[in-house]
């Protein structure tokens, strides 16, 4: 490194550290925007990580159905978009008849309604209304490929008996014991049983799917007795027999429910891998979101750069004019300055990365996020704080460099 280039660094972190807060202040909106989309990023990686590693668990031939047109596609049936806001398409509705014709498609082996039931789980004399209970039948565990840890699944066999299957989060939070087989609860004035315990179910940040480690599952038929056949069907899970290709069996599933709806198609049915598509498309907004309002955070950065760098050339009116009373170039005048202003943005653009991965780990530990945070990202985020110092240090830089000697001199 040249000496001249050298000596000009110095003099930046010089000046960086002779005015502290006034530097952390002026880098502040760097930091903002550094971190907003370091942390955005990773925290959309991981989660397409965790679907991913979700919907390899599940098997890549699940069928989901679920009410309404949450999405749209092109004319190779390939998801192009997501409804998040579906009104008048969202209107759509499962019932046990359609259970029945997903279950006699061709090609489909099992299918099982999943229903939401309403009301609190109550256990002596405390509440649980965040606990899900969902009303399903006994195909559920191979259907999802999910092995039962504790006890059994309840079968047709049993008759509408008041059992059910809990997730390992229910057990630890509700009953406070791993394995509560023979522990009782009330729901809507009935007294049920615990005769099983779910295996720790994988699960993901914005996925479509209930977080069943804290659900409880009770037969099909008893939930529409408990509820007066008021509760509703909000997902059809199934799977095929192997014979054809998912592809093959969810056009069919497609085909004959929307038969059955009178020709309409006021229903989504999605492939394991296409969970993953949505959640994309989710992360997709969320990321041009937050860039949005980070390329404000880094262009209110780059004015702040730009505005010390200014008032820098005013105070130091009489070191320009001795340097160049001393035989500097406007090159060189130029160079200092620009050196002093990307200083600043480096240093904000590292201190920003260093946020970031402090919320990474924050994240990691207290919450069901996992995010993956690439050296890529750290890279593109430290060269993005560059440009800007390099950028918007330009005017000040050329302020500097075609001031005239004696009247820098003559400045007091």
């Amino acid at each position: 490194m040249p000496s001249i280039t050298r000596g000009n660094l110095k003099a930046a972190l010089n000046s960086v550290t002779s005015a502290k807060w006034r530097s952390l202040m002026t880098m502040m909106g760097i930091i903002i925007g550094i971190v907003s989309v370091v942390t955005i990023v990773s925290i959309g990686e991981g989660v397409k990580q965790q679907v991913t590693t979700q919907a390899n668990t599940v098997g890549k031939d699940l069928i989901t159905i679920r009410p309404g047109k949450l999405v749209s596609r092109d004319k190779h049936g390939v998801i192009n978009g997501v409804n998040f806001f579906p009104g008048f398409s969202s209107t759509g509705s499962l019932n046990a008849e359609d259970v029945s014709v997903v279950q006699h498609t061709k090609d489909v082996g099992q299918a099982v309604p999943l229903s939401a039931i309403a009301g609190s789980v109550t256990v002596g004399k405390d509440s649980y209304p965040d606990v899900a209970v969902i009303g399903t039948k006994s195909d559920l565990p191979s259907v999802l490929d999910q092995k039962i840890s504790y006890g059994d699944f309840f079968s047709d066999d049993d008759g509408n008996q008041n059992g059910a299957v809990i997730g390992t989060d229910v057990a630890q939070n509700v009953f406070g014991d791993d394995v509560p087989l023979g522990q009782s609860f009330d729901l809507l004035g009935q007294t049920f049983v615990v005769r099983g315990v779910f295996d720790k179910f994988k699960t993901s940040p914005l996925s479509l799917e209930t977080d069943f480690n804290n659900a409880i599952f009770i037969q099909y038929d008893v939930s529409q007795e408990l509820t007066n056949h008021r509760s509703a069907i909000y997902e059809i899970l199934a799977r095929g027999n192997g014979e054809e290709p998912t592809d093959t069996t969810a056009d069919r599933v497609t085909a004959n429910l929307t038969k059955s709806h009178g020709n309409q198609q006021d229903f989504t049915v999605l492939k394991s891998g296409e969970t993953l598509n949505i959640t994309s498309n989710i992360l997709n907004l969320l990321t041009r979101l937050i860039g949005g309002i980070a390329a404000i955070s880094l262009l209110v950065g780059g004015i702040g750069i730009m505005n010390v760098m200014l008032v820098s050339v005013t105070e130091r009116m009489q070191e320009i004019g001795i340097r160049k009373a001393v035989g500097a170039t406007s090159r060189q005048i130029m160079n200092q300055f620009m050196i002093e202003a990307t200083v600043l943005s480096v240093i904000g653009g590292i201190i920003g990365v260093a946020i970031s991965l402090l919320i990474n780990v924050i994240l990691r530990l207290f919450t069901s996020l996992m995010p993956s945070i690439s050296w890529q990202v750290m890279l593109l985020a430290v060269g993005v704080s560059v440009a800007v110092g390099i950028i918007f240090g330009t005017i000040p830089a050329l302020k500097a460099a075609h001031k005239d000697p004696i009247e820098a001199l003559r400045n007091e």
